[in-house]
């Protein structure tokens, strides 16, 4: 991870003030991510510093806060600049109830302007919250701004990123366990078959092609009944050709047809 600490950012008061309040609890539930909400125009790396003094400025000076509200920082470059850091609360996430339950990572990016974040930046991201993880008391619960308190932060190519569980650009999911027998039907999303209009046909498709198994399977239950009456007639003196018929007139009767036509067509 490329950190860049309090003091080389030239952060005020670099080593915290005191007003910074340290957790009071033993563990974070997880992490939040924010964006800055206001426009935001990238930069070379060479001005990320400048950018950090003056948003702490502004939450100091200008929301009298006592540091930069979040705990860290990405830039668009992928480095991860201390904020407050793991063991002062930060002051972000909406309330002091909020603050306390979990660490607050903002992405440099803005609801105007650069709204969606680099692929450079979703690493330095990344890092920070698995930072947060293993040097921190942060559980693995993942999420933005806006679970919990009424705002868009943080911008929904941030929250969607987030709630995919973060992956890092370039990483290829692991493909899902092929259904089982049972669970096939279950398995099929129809909503997810080219679009709604078709998923809507697909799930009628489905459920014809259910009610069609289900009449068949009733078919098969009265031939089953039909052999079993046969059976408890046979005795010594039972012409074999006479049951033999009879089970193929059963057949016939029960199932009529057992060559169904999926699409409701049914053939000799």
């Amino acid at each position: 991870m490329k950190l860049v600490s309090r003091a080389a950012w030239g952060a005020r008061g670099y080593r915290l003030p005191s007003g910074a309040t340290l957790y009071s609890s033993s563990r974070r539930r997880g992490v939040k991510l924010h964006y800055l909400g206001t426009a935001y125009s990238d930069r070379s790396h060479d001005r990320c510093d400048d950018y950090v003094r003056q948003l702490q400025a502004q939450h100091m000076d200008g929301n009298g806060w006592s540091d930069i509200g979040y705990s860290f920082l990405v830039c668009t470059h992928g480095y991860v600049y201390e904020g407050r850091g793991l063991r002062r609360r930060n002051s972000a996430n909406g309330n002091t109830t909020l603050n306390e339950q979990d660490y607050a990572v903002c992405l440099l990016v803005g609801s105007s302007g650069l709204t969606r974040p680099t692929d450079a930046q979703l690493h330095g991201a990344r890092n920070a919250i698995d930072y947060c993880r293993s040097e921190g008391p942060a559980g693995t619960w993942l999420g933005g701004h806006r679970d919990g308190y009424a705002t868009s932060c943080p911008g929904d190519p941030i929250y969607v990123w987030a709630k995919k569980g973060a992956p890092r650009p370039g990483a290829t999911s692991t493909p899902a366990p092929a259904p089982s027998e049972e669970d096939d039907m279950e398995a099929f999303d129809v909503w997810a078959y080219k679009g709604k209009d078709e998923a809507t046909d697909a799930y009628a498709y489905l459920r014809g092609t259910n009610r069609k198994v289900d009449a068949l399977l009733t078919q098969v239950a009265g031939l089953s009944a039909a052999v079993q009456s046969l059976a408890s007639q046979l005795g010594d003196d039972v012409d074999t050709e006479q049951v033999v018929a009879a089970v193929q007139q059963a057949i016939r009767d029960a199932v009529i047809q057992v060559d169904v036509d999926i699409t409701g067509t049914q053939t000799a």
